[in-house]
């Protein structure tokens, strides 16, 4: 598919990216989500049932499947 950005003439290729998030007061990383991204400009589209799935994540109870350390640059 063509890039939807003005004077861009990228097309979009399907990817994997990383998500991060801040969902009430924590980081949350999901990792592994497909994303189209253009090869010029890097413009990124997400697919409508991705974020559904992406928000269902968000909101499950499911423990995480791995943690990491946080850092804050101070």
């Amino acid at each position: 598919m063509k890039c939807t950005i003005r004077g861009c003439p990228g097309t979009y290729e399907t990817r994997e990216t990383v998500c991060v998030e801040r969902a009430s007061g924590q980081l949350i990383v999901i990792e592994h989500v497909p994303v189209d991204v253009c090869d010029v400009c890097g413009d990124m589209l997400f697919w409508p049932e991705t974020v559904r799935h992406l928000e269902a994540l968000r909101r499950a109870d499911t423990p995480p499947a791995r943690t990491a350390p946080v850092y804050a640059y101070a």
